[in-house]
């Protein structure tokens, strides 16, 4: 499938300071055999996290500042769009996902026609791994308003690991390149939009891998601010209420 040309993959795999982990995601993306292209976005790291990528196995685009997961995401779909790829996988740059399970992703897209994959660690097959409670209830919450606002059986949402068909991108009504996009909001409103318009989109079971931690140690876990649901939860409200588009 590797030279497929009517089904070129690309993985995009965003970070920022993700030293310790970075180079051992990448790698394990770059020996999946669907994938043709590994991609890695730099956010502006300091703490020299891109000095441990593979040499020769990856591509690497680099933000001079840091701009956000947002940001970081589009600029490898720029990239994807410009190298003419058909499908679109993104992953987390911390090494939580298993890059073994990246063919679930792509099945549904390669043989059912499905144009978005989300990724399930709620589905049976899947594994939610360790997380702090608020993280419980952020990644349960999510699903449940997507249910109630958009009528979607979601049991995800808030869960990086996806594939797209890149001809979403091309489609003038999901408009990427905003401002309010360039962080968090970017995942949730692809996602929102590619609902309302009537794309097909399913979902399979994933796992995340976490450490075991303390709450103290919060901060090399993830990334992710624990008041950050309410970031995550703007553009179904935004989109729903037609305030942004």
């Amino acid at each position: 499938m590797r030279e497929t040309k009517a089904n070129r993959v690309m993985c995009i795999l965003p970070f920022y300071n993700e030293k310790g982990k970075i180079g051992n995601a990448a790698s394990g993306f770059c020996r999946i055999e669907q994938i043709n292209e590994v991609v890695v976005v730099d956010d502006g790291s300091n703490d020299g996290s891109s000095e441990e990528l593979p040499r020769g196995g990856v591509t690497m685009l680099h933000h001079t500042t840091r701009r956000g997961v947002g940001a970081a995401i589009r600029t490898g779909i720029d990239y994807a769009l410009a190298h003419g790829y058909d499908i679109i996988v993104v992953a987390a740059g911390n090494g939580k996902d298993n890059p073994e399970e990246t063919n679930r992703l792509l099945t549904p897209i390669l043989e059912e026609g499905y144009d978005y994959v989300q990724g399930s660690r709620y589905l049976k097959g899947g594994n939610p791994g360790k997380m702090p409670l608020h993280r419980i209830f952020a990644t349960r919450l999510y699903p449940f308003l997507m249910r109630l606002l958009l009528g979607f059986p979601a049991t995800e949402g808030t869960n990086g690991f996806r594939a797209y068909r890149a001809s979403l991108f091309k489609d003038k009504r999901i408009n990427l390149w905003q401002d309010w996009l360039d962080g968090v909001e970017l995942e949730y409103y692809l996602q929102v939009q590619v609902i309302r318009l009537g794309y097909r989109v399913t979902e399979v079971p994933v796992s995340k891998t976490y450490p075991s931690i303390r709450m103290k140690d919060y901060n090399y876990y993830t990334k992710a601010d624990p008041w950050g649901i309410f970031r995550n939860l703007k553009p179904i409200f935004y989109l729903t209420l037609r305030i942004k588009r």
